[in-house]
């Protein structure tokens, strides 16, 4: 219920409300569509890291979403291209909609077509990283990724869209808190750290790799290595080093042997943009969305 002249108000409530609410904030999406998002306190406090770890390396691509390797095998996660399978449907009501006489309400009426096809990339972009996040964070407590220069990466023309469709930071972003609630941790190694050029058997390090070439042999040692699998390996050894020189190593290799620094030097942190707000006097706030079922607040 909404104080002054909106009064009650039918929604669809998306999870329990169980906190208590301190504030709701009503937004509208260019579709026509309202959602209010309440911030609630919690007393609980988020539980504390456990003593057994099980360390994955997650290199992120364009062919493949996501390549993980977990210390026994490497699993392959497929780009699913949300943008483009709807790109020639966006573009014929993009068409439609300019055709119409500015100001018009047949115009409006287009417009909102546009965007509810957009809203629903977005929901089905957001729904595949969600439960991709979610299986990873609940088989592991330690995730280690590369903090990846995602605005500079798009300034390349010919990448770009394939880069903006791919949702690499708000993947992070959803591992990051996952993990957070969980008790687990998020590293993030340096974007310089050569994962793919170097050799995850001998450690040697191949001075040139073109984004064309999926597969290489090392010359030192001849072992042959797929760039991405190849990669993951090394951003798990390399996160492992990083906890090893911490002091907390030991819980997290398992006698694993810690492979020798290259590359440029990384650091332990967790990734700076979260989807909930910060601690509050030792009591837990999160962020519900709630979307308001009926077409007009009123």
């Amino acid at each position: 219920r909404f104080p002054g002249k909106l009064g009650a108000v039918k929604a669809k409530i998306h999870r329990p409300l169980d906190g208590t609410i301190k504030t709701v904030t009503v937004s509208k999406c260019p579709s026509g569509k309202y959602y209010a998002s309440v911030l609630m306190e919690y007393e609980a406090d988020y539980p504390k890291s456990s003593t057994l770890r099980k360390v994955i390396g997650v290199d992120l691509g364009l062919v493949d979403f996501a390549v993980t390797y977990d210390g026994e095998k490497t699993s392959k996660y497929p780009n699913p291209k949300h943008l483009s399978k709807h790109e020639k449907n966006l573009a014929k009501k993009q068409r439609i909609a300019a055709r119409k006489t500015k100001g018009s309400n047949r115009r409006k009426k287009a417009m909102k077509t546009v965007a509810r096809r957009y809203e629903r990339v977005s929901n089905v972009r957001q729904d595949y990283l969600h439960k991709l996040s979610r299986k990873i964070v609940d088989n592991n407590q330690v995730v280690v990724v590369e903090n990846l220069n995602v605005k500079g990466m798009v300034r390349n023309h010919k990448l770009a869209k394939a880069i903006s469709d791919t949702g690499w930071g708000t993947f992070v972003n959803f591992l990051s808190y996952k993990l957070e609630r969980s008790g687990g941790k998020l590293i993030e190694i340096d974007r310089w750290f050569p994962s793919s050029k170097l050799c995850s058997n001998c450690h040697y390090q191949i001075p040139e790799l073109p984004l064309d070439v999926r597969q290489w042999t090392c010359s030192h040692c001849g072992t042959h290595h797929d760039r991405d699998g190849n990669a993951a390996i090394n951003i798990r050894a390399e996160g492992i080093r990083m906890l090893s020189s911490s002091g907390t190593g030991e819980a997290y290799a398992n006698g694993e042997e810690v492979r020798p620094n290259r590359g440029r030097k990384s650091k332990v942190r967790h990734s700076s943009v979260k989807l909930e707000a910060p601690t509050i006097a030792s009591a837990r706030v999160g962020v519900v969305h709630t979307q308001i079922t009926s077409g007009n607040p009123e």
